[in-house]
């Protein structure tokens, strides 16, 4: 259940991040209030897998789902663009995203 909880809570920051996004500066209440809901949704997930999962290991992941997710979230739903040497950067987190997750034990 834990790594369930860190990936719940790393994807619930892309739901707060896209949200926040979509709020104008929270100048739009429905998105903003979208925002609040998302981050103590995520913050709450995190909260759980950090019961039994280290925070040296569970915070970059957190943190690294959440900036994957929101780089995709911006190409795919907000028409952004990257360059090449950024996705080589991507794919590096990525890799030591897994690295992570490969050499814990939980």
């Amino acid at each position: 259940m834990t790594w369930l909880y860190l990936i719940l809570a790393g994807l619930f920051e892309v739901f707060w991040s896209i949200t926040m996004k979509l709020s104008q500066g929270f100048t739009e209440l429905r998105f903003a209030s979208l925002t609040v809901l998302g981050l103590i949704t995520s913050f709450g997930f995190l909260a759980l897998a950090l019961k039994s999962m280290p925070l040296g290991m569970a915070y970059p992941i957190w943190t690294g789902i959440g900036a994957v997710g929101s780089i995709l979230a911006g190409l795919l739903i907000f028409h952004e663009s990257i360059n090449g040497l950024t996705w080589f950067f991507i794919i590096l987190l990525v890799i030591a995203l897994i690295g992570i997750k490969i050499s814990s034990q939980h």
